[in-house]
């Protein structure tokens, strides 16, 4: 269940309202144990129904035959098991929670990771994934991949029963997607399938389910060159029993103008993928006007247009795992800061602010100063996470993909703990 932290409340009071401890609470919402509570603040609290204590000589696998309750739901009702911590007699754990009977899904739950991520933030998502995205794999002009070290996250998604998808792009060594890179891989027939050929040896070698093609900023003039690419690269994963699936930018209309949007055709697209990311974020930017990041009337102004034109089984809704912090007044020339989600909770804490929760954009933001500037800051919460996913399961989409795990963001995998059903397709558990 979701509180709303009231002025004057303390955690103490809330743990002895609810019934459950305040470790508890201050695990599923990531809070320091110093960190004191907001008014506005919202706390994912989760009630457990069944409890089991650990006896000598119990193990996940023995307490899951003993209680019918599978690996991967201990773990993800117990998230310290995640973490690799012990099992010692006399631990209480949660078998079941209050509230979890009606349960949005099945949704593949989706996460796009870096190799860098700190291990301790991974295995927070880990449990809940149905897909692990490996960011990024890139090429060269010899048709040659640019590899990243993927060996743990491989680990990861091996241990957990996720499916690992290699995700291609055509970012440079600057940094940034590159149109030209793009163009050249599209048009030069040789290329192409040097690139595939490479590809398809990699996935083969570390076990990749699915390649997520993530080309940004594609000329319109190499919008037909680009489906061909897709097509090419379906069937190449197509024959060896493997998945397409292809990032999209947020378009609400067929002929939506800009660069970003002119090649990503929906219906050709969809036609051509098993699946499709609709990255339905960045309304509220580095470099914009303060405002939620994804704001859910525009989440589903797009999501309307893409149901229109993709199968709704197919579409992805993207989440934004952080926010920003901008200084005002807003000059466009002065970049926001980007926080994550915890982190910015964490902040208003320490600056005194209030969290207001804004019911149009179904998201959190508070204000405060520092050095004589006023800053907003916009950011998610359990409330707006809730709001996405249900929307999501109102349009009977395929589920919802994280951009980034990176930072972490507790709460949200206690939400899904109690309030999603996760499409999964094996349990590798045992060696935890």
């Amino acid at each position: 269940m979701i509180y709303v932290v009231n002025r004057g409340d303390t955690l103490s009071q809330i743990a002895a309202e609810h019934g459950v401890s305040e470790a508890r609470i201050r695990s599923d919402n990531g809070l320091r144990p110093d960190q004191g509570l907001v008014p506005g603040q919202a706390l994912e609290i989760l009630i457990p129904q069944a409890t089991y204590t650990v006896q000598p000589g119990d193990n996940l696998y023995s307490i899951s035959g003993q209680t019918g309750v599978s690996i991967l739901d201990l773990v993800r009702y117990n998230p310290v098991l995640a973490q690799g911590a012990p099992l010692y007699p006399g631990e209480v754990l949660t078998l079941s929670l209050v509230g979890e009977g009606e349960r949005l899904g099945p949704f593949t739950i989706n996460g796009y990771a870096y190799p860098h991520i700190q291990q301790g933030v991974l295995r927070q998502a880990m449990p809940f994934l149905t897909q692990l995205s490996i960011f990024s794999y890139g090429f060269r002009e010899d048709g040659s991949l640019v590899v990243p070290d993927d060996s743990r996250l491989l680990a990861e998604a091996e241990l957990f029963g996720a499916s690992p998808v290699l995700v291609l792009t055509s970012i440079d060594e600057s940094g940034h997607f590159s149109a030209q890179r793009a163009a050249r891989l599209f048009r030069d027939q040789a290329l192409q399938d040097q690139v595939l050929d490479n590809l398809m040896a990699v996935m083969e070698e570390k076990g990749y389910r699915g390649l997520d093609s993530d080309f940004e900023y594609i000329a319109e003039s190499d919008a037909d060159a680009y489906f061909a690419f897709l097509g090419n690269a379906r069937d190449r994963l197509h024959a060896r029993g493997w998945f397409l699936h292809v990032d999209l930018a947020p378009k609400t209309y067929a002929q939506q103008p800009g660069l970003l949007y002119a090649a990503h055709n929906y219906p050709v697209i969809g036609s051509i993928a098993d699946s499709v990311l609709v990255m339905t974020y960045e309304w509220g930017y580095a470099y914009g006007p303060p405002m939620a990041v994804a704001p859910l009337p525009q989440v589903e102004a797009v999501l309307r247009y893409a149901v229109s034109e993709i199968p709704p089984r197919k579409i992805q809704m993207g989440i934004p795992n952080y926010g920003y912090d901008w200084i005002l007044p807003y000059e466009k020339e002065r970049r926001a800061t980007t926080v994550g989600n915890q982190e910015a909770v964490l902040l208003a804490s320490q600056v005194g602010a209030e969290i207001q929760f804004d019911e149009t954009a179904q998201s959190p933001t508070f204000q405060y100063a520092r050095d004589g500037q006023l800053h907003q800051v916009w950011f998610e919460d359990v409330r707006s996470i809730q709001a996405k996913l249900r929307l999501a399961g109102g349009m009977d989409l395929s589920g919802a993909a994280y951009w980034n795990l990176l930072r972490p963001f507790s709460q949200n995998w206690a939400l899904l703990s109690e309030s999603i059903q996760i499409r999964r397709s094996l349990e590798g558990l045992l060696n935890l």
